[in-house]
Formats: C-alpha cells, structure tokens, sequence
C-alpha cells in the first residue's frame, strides 16, 4: 500500500522559546513532516535564503516563530527590529506565493495599546507606542498586503519552560532575593508558549479558506498584572520572596509598554472550538517540567 505524502511543515526560529515547543509537539503528529531551522540555518532576512528554502522544500504551511523581541533595546536597533519583523515577514509571504504554502505568524499585544474596561478585540484601533509594537505592526501590514493564505496570532505575556522569559527570570531572582519591585500597573494575562503551539496545529486541521487572512488574538484565560504574575510563580514554586509593587513610570524603562493588554479570544474560540487554560493552571504546568 502506498501512503500519501506527509505535509511539510516549515518553523522558522526553532531555537526560540515558541520554536522549542513546536520541537516537543511534533513528536505527536507525526502525519506531518516538520522541518526545522535556527538563524544559522535559516536567515530569514536574507531573501535569497528564504526563496531557496521554501523552493527546494515546498512547505504546506511556514511557522513564522523568528521574531526580534527585545522591547528595549529595539528603540536604539530600529532598523533591526524592522528587518526582521517586517522586512523578514515580506521575504516569507513573498515565497509562499511563488511556491505555495501558508502562512502562520505570531504578533503581539504591543500593537493595540488602549486603556478600556473592555478584552481587546481584532477590529480595535492599533496604535502601537514603541519602536518594538511598530515593528510588529509593520509584520502585519505586510501580511494584510499579501495575496497569501496567512493567520496572525497576536499574543501577549510569553512564557515557556525554554530560554529566557518572565517566569523563569522570576524563579532565578526570587530564589536570590529576599525582596522584588515589580510593576502592578500594566494589565493583561500570560500565555504558555505549550498551548499556543498546540492552538496553531489545532488551527492546520482545519481546511476552511474562511478560516485565513485573518488577526487573532491569543493568550490563557484570566488576567493579572506583572506583580501578581510574579506572586503565584513564587507560591506555586515555594519561593520566599516578598513582591514590592510599583509602577510603570517609576520602572522608566526604555520602551513603552501597554498599560491594558487583556486581549478577548472570542473570534478564536468560536472560529477554532479550542478551549483556553486559565493562566494559573498553565503556569502550573509549565512550572513542573522548570522543576524537573
């Protein structure tokens, strides 16, 4: 018997926190092939790299998680922070419509930036404040522009198990000290990098063109601020470490950051039927494999 071809599957920046993910969940779908390339292997940057690739390969679908997302230092490193989040996302969109394929890239809640009562909906204005959010809001324009299928997942507070990212820098310092400032100020809820990849394959199943060229936000269920974030990682993990709360203007750091990033996920939930882990429970789940 003859079986049919797997699909291929592109993922672009698999050394990042998002990209490991994706590492660990390709072990249970194996019906596709996954390949996977670093910035060693893959600039994306480099048009002529990001052509050869995609033609040599003909991916089905390009899992964009190469992203520039150092926030403050992309204020002084404008040019950089556009070349990979904008320029990079052209090359992409540019070879999925000569050789096939679609699209799924990853934006932020940097873009939005508006103080409401209210989750945060696609359709609300995008206003980003920072070099950062503008550089990520260019990556969309680019992808709105495209004559590609693509979806936009926008995503506020990453976290993962991998690298380097609030919960684990939380874990390290609250192990240290025996008091931390942290901003109280700024609104929205975390999102474990595990469920968000697991969202987007959930999203491949399904073949509905209705489906593409369309921004969705994402992120767990719940809210929180960045010290209460900081307060259950530390009461999950048995840490004895006293959170002093402060406020954004008195942090000063570089960038600006949004003060409201609750986002709503109701366009996903009803568009995909996926179901959102409220943000402490993911975070427990993250925390037991920091753990082991």
């Amino acid at each position: 018997m003859k079986f049919p071809p797997k699909k291929v599957i592109l993922v672009t920046g698999a050394n990042g926190q998002l990209g490991k993910e994706f590492r660990e969940l390709s072990k249970a779908f194996e019906e596709f092939e996954f390949l996977f390339s670093t910035r060693e292997t893959l600039d994306i940057t480099d048009q002529a790299q990001v052509y050869n690739a995609v033609s040599k390969f003909r991916p089905d679908y390009i899992i964009n998680c190469a992203a520039y997302t150092a926030v403050d230092k992309a204020e002084t490193e404008s040019d950089l922070a556009f070349l990979i989040n904008s320029s990079a996302v052209g090359h992409l969109s540019m070879a999925c419509r000569l050789y096939g394929g679609k699209l799924i890239h990853f934006s932020t809640d940097y873009v939005y930036d508006s103080v409401t009562d209210s989750p945060l909906k696609e359709t609300d204005l995008c206003q980003p404040q920072s070099v950062y959010g503008k550089s990520k809001r260019a990556g969309e324009t680019v992808l709105e522009n495209s004559e590609i299928d693509w979806i936009n997942l926008r995503v506020s507070w990453l976290y993962s198990s991998f690298n380097h990212n609030f919960v684990k820098t939380m874990i390290r310092l609250g192990s240290e000290k025996e008091e931390l400032s942290i901003v109280n100020d700024q609104v929205g809820a975390p999102t474990y990098a595990r469920d968000l990849a697991s969202a987007v394959m959930t999203i491949i199943n399904i073949e509905s063109g209705s489906v593409w060229k369309q921004h969705y936000n994402y992120s767990n269920q719940g809210q929180t601020n960045w010290a209460d974030f900081a307060k259950e990682i530390f009461a999950q993990s048995n840490i004895n470490c006293k959170v002093k709360t402060t406020t954004t203007a008195a942090y000063n750091a570089p960038a600006h950051r949004p003060l409201w990033s609750v986002l709503s996920k109701k366009k996903l939930t009803d568009t995909f039927d996926i179901n959102l882990n409220d943000w402490q429970k993911s975070l427990s789940a993250c925390l037991s494999l920091v753990r082991t």
